[in-house]
């Protein structure tokens, strides 16, 4: 039996209770104990990793996760990559997050129609290293909306970035054939997308043809998440009793009402990163803030804001997370989603990082197992070089990330841990991935 005993740290549990000086005891994949000091856990055949007072939290989930997203500037050059080099850069974003603290993931969509699928299978096999992964299909989309990347010259669906139906079989036909694929569950587009020069509000989707996903989706046990910009398009969600939301930027109250009725059932992984370095962080790639706002992002952002803090209010679970693997928001970047959480949707320093644990585990459907520190949870788990409560972008610097730990399993180990090795203050030698707003 692997144990090791992790001292001297500031434990943030995942509950949203104020961290505490204490100990954690590993043993082989799961936690065996907490110990609050001065109480000491089991030391006896351990080896001990002396945090020298960092702080300890659970691994972080990404709730809206695009691993084939390849930093482009467009939706058509993410594609434009072969399949095989694809995969390959898919292997090393995986690694890119596991090393900064993000130990499970949600697909929100690959690129191609396997990449989700493989990916979870090399990681679960351990031939790379990676999240814990539920791997989605490509985006299931319509003629003429968000995903359909096809020419009047060129109509051919491999140019495509979704799975482009029309009417119910179509939508049947590709759900099937997604899910003789392997994958965890679904994802439908039903609103559209300015970047890609359709209006975020409407709804291209009849219900008859989302019907038909959710029934295959029921059929075959799967869950389904849907890009939902639009008001029309969240009621869709909640009346087709899908799942996972994101977005959900224009939800007006009626909406609003629905998503708290049901609030037990559902989850919003907004993307607002997407929103805030769209409109202001794109110029380097064209799109400066006044090109931004032309196409709608600065209104959107504004509307999404109070929505989300309406949300919040109403206890509707919020997840981090979201389009990352862009340009201007490239990967890794990705804890930078829990400041903008704080500062656009009114949540707390804690009640972010509760949102990225205690409720990943929710999402990724083990709340028994995953998001917090306590006994029986898996050993994920995240030694950080600083206070995230007094300076959230400390999660968004690989420095300050010095131990990450997956299953028991230490998958990077920034030491040395020496009497040399004091942590620094929190915001002392920090430093933001990449500018915010």
């Amino acid at each position: 039996m692997s144990r090791i005993a992790i001292t001297n740290v500031a434990v943030f549990d995942g509950g949203g209770e104020a961290p505490f000086k204490g100990e954690v005891l590993i043993e082989d994949a799961r936690i065996a104990e907490v110990a609050r000091s001065p109480r000491q856990v089991e030391r006896e055949g351990a080896r001990v990793i002396d945090g020298q007072g960092r702080f300890l939290m659970p691994g972080m989930t990404e709730a809206h996760t695009h691993f084939s997203w390849n930093d482009q500037p467009s939706l058509s050059a993410i594609q434009f990559m072969p399949p095989e080099e694809h995969i390959l850069w898919c292997v090393r974003v995986a690694k890119r997050y596991l090393e900064m603290g993000w130990t499970s993931a949600i697909g929100a969509a690959a690129a191609k129609p396997r990449l989700d699928v493989v990916l979870r299978n090399a990681i679960d096999a351990g031939e790379c290293p990676g999240p814990r992964y539920l791997a989605g299909s490509q985006e299931i989309t319509t003629i003429g909306a968000l995903g359909d990347n096809t020419l009047p010259h060129m109509p051919f669906e491999a140019l495509s970035f979704g799975s482009v139906c029309s009417g119910p079989e179509e939508i049947r036909r590709s759900a099937r054939t997604f899910i003789k694929y392997g994958v965890d569950h679904l994802k439908i587009n039903l609103s559209g997308e300015y970047i890609a020069g359709l209006p975020a509000e409407m709804s291209p989707f009849a219900e008859d043809e989302i019907a038909m996903l959710a029934s295959e989706a029921r059929r075959y046990g799967k869950r389904v998440a849907a890009h939902a910009r639009s008001s029309e398009s969240v009621k869709q969600c909640v009346r087709h009793g899908i799942e996972i939301i994101y977005h959900a930027s224009f939800a007006d109250e009626e909406a609003l009402d629905m998503l708290e009725a049901n609030k037990d059932r559902h989850f919003v992984a907004p993307g607002i990163g997407w929103l805030v370095r769209t409109a202001f962080n794109a110029s380097d790639y064209g799109i400066t803030p006044a090109i931004a706002e032309k196409m709608g992002y600065k209104r959107e952002l504004e509307i999404a804001s109070e929505s989300l803090r309406k949300m919040h209010k109403r206890g509707i679970r919020i997840l981090p997370g979201g389009d990352y693997g862009f340009a201007w928001m490239p990967h890794g970047t990705n804890a930078t989603d829990l400041q903008y959480f704080v500062d656009y949707i009114g949540m707390t320093p804690t009640e972010a990082l509760v949102a990225a644990t205690r409720l990943g585990g929710q999402i990724m459907l083990r709340p028994d197992e995953i998001g917090m520190l306590r006994p029986g949870y898996l050993a994920d788990i995240v030694m950080v070089d600083g206070n995230p409560l007094d300076d959230l972008s400390l999660l968004a610097d690989p420095e300050r990330i010095s131990l990450v730990m997956k299953d028991g399993k230490i998958c990077k180990d920034a030491g040395p841990r020496g009497a040399d090795a004091a942590p620094r203050a929190a915001g002392q030698g920090s430093r933001e991935a990449v500018a915010a707003h």
